[in-house]
């Protein structure tokens, strides 16, 4: 019981998130960092410590995932985002067990290209808040492809490997009313909160106001090496899926 609340600290972020976010000297992108750090570590302490799930313990990582929820629809800055969606998804690292370990870290994966958006986004038009920055697919294209990528991963579409892990949970799972209610509500959270960003970014009406930055060929290498390694992700998740 004792390793599986430091599992739920450590992949969760309850209660260090929220007393972060109350220190103004501290940067989003710093809480986003620390967060995946510590998700990191649990990723690896469950390779050697049995991640046993307990009800209750589902129970409030779930409450805490409906709560990032709520926090993410309030944001446009990439990296709260970030770091919402690592508590949004931390009840599937408690409730998947063996499955979880993958599932986080496919999710690691795909918001280190989110990460690097916000950096991005940063450097050129002076914070990672993508509020007036429309029409990102027709203005620049690259940063666009990533983005749309990036974002059809953590809202679970196939062939990703955070779907593909989902789907091998599923398979192998035995459900019951609190994995359907976790499952359920989670899946659509992952998918409402990743298609509010595309529409708010890769869509509508560049802003005249602003001029737009095409990645160099630095940062485009960057994120296809990020691809690559969400696809490389993908091919064990299929064979997961598959066995």
């Amino acid at each position: 019981m004792i390793f599986s609340i430091l599992f739920l600290l450590l992949a969760a972020g309850v209660p260090y998130y929220i007393v972060l976010e109350k220190n103004t000297k501290l940067h989003s992108k710093h809480i986003f960092l620390l967060s995946g750090f510590l998700l990191l570590c649990a990723i690896i302490l469950s390779l050697y410590i049995p991640n046993e799930h307990h009800t209750s313990l589902v129970i409030i990582s779930f409450i805490s995932a409906l709560y990032s929820i709520y926090k993410a629809t309030k944001t446009t800055n990439f990296y709260k985002l970030g770091y919402y969606l690592i508590f949004v998804n931390a009840p599937f690292f408690i409730l998947f067990e063996d499955a979880g370990a993958m599932y986080s870290l496919s999710l690691l994966v795909a918001l280190m290209g989110l990460f690097l958006i916000g950096k991005f986004y940063e450097k050129n038009y002076g914070s990672a808040n993508y509020r007036h920055i429309t029409g990102v697919t027709l203005t620049t294209p690259c940063v666009g492809t990533y983005l749309t990528l990036y974002l059809i991963a953590l809202a679970l579409y196939p062939p990703f490997p955070n779907s593909l892990f989902f789907l091998s949970h599923i398979f192998n799972s035995e459900p019951n009313t609190l994995w359907y209610v976790v499952v359920t509500t989670l899946f659509f959270g992952n998918f409402y909160l990743s298609m509010g960003v595309m529409r708010l970014t890769l869509f509508g009406r560049p802003h005249s106001d602003i001029h737009y930055v095409h990645m160099n060929s630095k940062e485009k290498m960057t994120h296809f090496f990020i691809l690559m390694l969400l696809l490389t992700l993908s091919f064990f998740g299929l064979k997961e899926t598959l066995l």
